[in-house]
């Protein structure tokens, strides 16, 4: 898999050009309008910086392990933290997307505490006409705003950029999340499925996943392993190594499908020394061998 994709990197492969704001030390926010006359696809890979984009068209979104198909139009939230392709099935009728880095909101709220911009949250938000509607609406006041003369124009940004998360967060309040007190063991856990994300997703395959096993995740979050394992069984019912072992397989599928690395690669990068046991894994996980899964 290849390395995060810059802003720079994005600009240079999307428009051969780069702005000059981007050798500033500053914060970055533009806004397009889709289709592009010369529209590429979009290549499965990490970016490090965030997009949010509006789209009209029959299209497969693919992110992590999952595909999701966008029937005719959707609001899209990408993240710096999880790699993704976008296929059209179809040529894009219209749209708008913008991209922003984090710098661009310092000390200006918190946009990863939304679900929209988390690892396991929703991402992808199907629009009705009355809503593509409204959504297109907040994209032509931003192509104005940016192009004003406004001396608080880029707060004006934010804004716009706030609206349409809220906007895509209330079509769907099913995803609304209630805020519940906290306990040692939702904190233990909170802090170790962190940690075990943060090893994801791999992107050298001269690298290779260092914390494994439940005693590895207890050493560094300076906890007992027993209590470790208890406060994971209390709240999500599965044991530290289901979870562990889970999100290994999840890594591994992407990687199969993803990336061209070889099988003994991918089994260095997870952790495996012997390809043997990492083929084991696999068909215990899958029922399939990973060259087999790999061809399907």
């Amino acid at each position: 898999m290849e390395k995060s994709e810059s802003l720079e990197e994005f600009y240079k492969r999307r428009f051969e050009w780069i702005p000059e704001s981007l050798s500033k030390d500053i914060g970055h926010f533009n806004v397009f309008k889709l289709p592009h006359a010369s529209d590429k696809p979009v290549p499965y890979r990490r970016r490090d910086f965030f997009k949010i984009t509006f789209c009209i068209g029959q299209s497969r979104v693919h992110y992590a392990d999952q595909v999701y198909k966008i029937e005719k139009q959707a609001l899209v939230f990408s993240n710096p933290f999880i790699p993704y392709k976008w296929e059209h099935l179809e040529a894009v009728e219209g749209g708008f997307y913008l991209v922003f880095n984090q710098d661009f909101f310092l000390n200006y709220g918190d946009l990863i505490k939304y679900d929209v911009f988390q690892p396991h949250g929703t991402h992808i938000f199907e629009l009705s006409d009355e809503q593509a509607q409204i959504v297109s609406g907040i994209y032509e006041d931003i192509l104005l705003e940016i192009e004003s003369d406004y001396v608080h124009k880029y707060d004006v940004l934010k804004h716009k950029v706030y609206e349409l998360l809220h906007f895509a967060l209330k079509t769907n309040p099913s995803a609304k999340i209630e805020e519940q007190p906290i306990n040692a063991s939702q904190r233990i856990l909170w802090l170790f499925q962190e940690l075990l994300e943060r090893q994801f997703p791999i992107e050298e395959n001269n690298l290779s996943v260092k914390l494994r096993s439940p005693s590895d995740f207890a050493f560094n979050l300076n906890v007992h392993v027993n209590h470790l394992n208890r406060a994971v069984k209390e709240i999500v019912g599965k044991t530290t190594s289901q979870l562990i072992a889970e999100r290994l397989l999840q890594e591994a599928k992407i990687l199969l499908k993803q990336s061209t690395w070889n099988i003994s690669e991918i089994a260095f990068a997870l952790g495996y020394n012997e390809v043997t046991h990492f083929n084991n894994f696999f068909k215990k996980q899958t029922g399939l061998s990973p060259s087999k899964f790999r061809a399907t």
